[in-house]
């Protein structure tokens, strides 16, 4: 390990240094972000004006002590270099690299493969973000809740409702102490409803003991391997090499969260604010009205002025063209070189770059895609979920579907034509209308 190595220089030498991971996953998974993540990776997919990984940095470039920030993931190199490239300049005191993974090993198995990156300068302080969570991320907040309960981890948690906690994971903590009692990944009954929030705080002495310790745990038992014939019976020693990379597969929330709960020294921190998670394509809407909603109450400059036709908040992109007729907002983000045409109505949406919006055109709760055409007096439209909820689909004559209509790249619709609850995969024309379908 490489906690020997001096280091030199403002970014790593102080003592009670911070490092922060970004967690952004890999080519192989996001098949629920689709049609989206087919041309670009979600952690990049532009929510309220900039990519959905911005935002992490963005309040990590809040704590005064973090300089080095890593993205791990298993997506090829070239994919972040324009982004971290663009990141440097915009977050200068930030240190940011992309550390590949060969394979997909888990949320604590990659952190423990690059540990000794991680490691270099030896940090005190390690957080680790989910980049598929949309929040304020009170990174501050939990770093003092650990100095002043000498807290080993500290776990962002939120309350939902009792229905929707099962679908996360569920956090059990003493009240008065906020300490963590017990945790469970998604458990079959009811048992708290505070869930954990994908955003972790680790004295880094403690993390990679733990993860090497789930490791052992894993090797250490004993594997039963299911063989076609007795044949085979001779060659069941050959496994090592297999096991190994399955013993690495390592994750956090179901190997090292539960087992961190039995000492003493795990903390919650629970924040009041708000709280989504970025799964499926239509859960980008809610998170763009909240990072919106945030921004404006911010004062943030790159918002729209409020007049009679930008009902705020809504992000228009310098580049876009927006007819001074149409009428945008709340909760809108338009993208680079978008043409709005007379007379349009958006709201609730987010419309891509280089996308056409014909005059007249009506667009609720929906997701235009790059480079999409909506043709004149068109309504594609979704359909508003709750507030508080968790879930972006909804039962249409006893059918699932997704509540956010979703235009894949370069897609099509014609003049007059009505698109409601749909999916539409890149590259279709729709010429007739359509309700609760996945066009392919």
């Amino acid at each position: 390990m490489s906690l020997q190595i001096p280091h030199h220089g403002k970014a790593n030498g102080n003592t009670g240094a911070t490092k922060a991971v970004i967690l952004v996953g890999g080519a192989s998974r996001g098949t629920r972000f689709r049609p989206l993540s087919l041309d670009v990776p979600k952690p990049l997919f532009d929510v309220a004006g900039h990519p959905i990984i911005w935002h992490c940095l963005t309040a990590i470039s809040k704590v005064p002590s973090i300089h080095e920030v890593y993205l791990i993931g298993y997506y090829e190199e070239h994919v972040f270099r324009d982004f971290i490239k663009d990141s440097s300049s915009e977050f200068p005191d930030l240190s940011i690299k992309y550390l590949r993974e060969y394979q997909a090993l888990g949320t604590a198995g990659g952190l423990y493969h690059f540990r000794d990156a991680i490691l270099k300068g030896r940090p005190e302080n390690i957080f680790v973000l989910n980049s598929d969570v949309c929040c304020s991320f009170p990174l501050n907040e939990m770093l003092q809740l650990t100095q002043e309960r000498r807290a080993e981890a500290v776990i962002l948690g939120t309350r939902v409702s009792e229905d929707a906690a099962s679908n996360f994971g569920c956090i059990v903590s003493d009240s008065h102490t906020r300490r963590v009692l017990h945790y469970v990944e998604k458990p079959e009954s009811y048992i708290s409803n505070l869930i954990n929030c994908g955003v972790y705080l680790f004295r880094a002495d403690v993390l990679f003991p733990s993860i090497r310790t789930a490791i052992q745990r894993r090797a250490d038992r004993p594997r039963l391997g299911s063989y076609r014939s007795s044949e085979n019976l001779a060659s069941s020693y050959m496994f090592d090499e297999e096991d190994s990379q399955k013993n690495e597969v390592i994750r956090l929330e179901q190997d090292i969260l539960g087992e961190m709960a039995d000492t003493n020294l795990f903390f919650v921190y629970e924040t009041k604010d708000f709280w989504r998670q970025i799964k499926t394509a239509g859960s980008a809407i809610p998170a763009n009205a909240l990072y919106l909603q945030k921004a404006q109450q911010s004062g943030s400059s790159e918002l729209s002025a409020p007049s009679a036709n930008i009902k705020g908040p809504v992000f228009i992109h310098p580049t876009a063209n927006v007819h001074p007729t149409a009428v945008l907002g709340p909760n809108v983000s338009i993208g680079p070189r978008v043409t709005i045409g007379p007379g349009v109505r958006i709201k609730e949406s987010i419309v891509l770059e280089d996308a056409e919006v014909k005059h007249d055109a009506c667009i609720l709760y929906s997701i235009i895609g790059w480079g999409s055409r909506v043709g004149a007096w068109a309504r594609v439209e979704g359909t508003p979920t709750p507030v508080t909820s968790h879930n972006t689909s909804i039962i249409k004559n006893g059918v699932k579907v997704q509540a956010i209509t979703i235009l894949g790249k370069e897609c099509g619709v014609g003049d007059e034509v009505r698109v409601q609850n749909c999916i539409c995969l890149p590259f279709k024309d729709l010429k007739r209308d359509v309700s609760n379908e996945v066009i392919m």
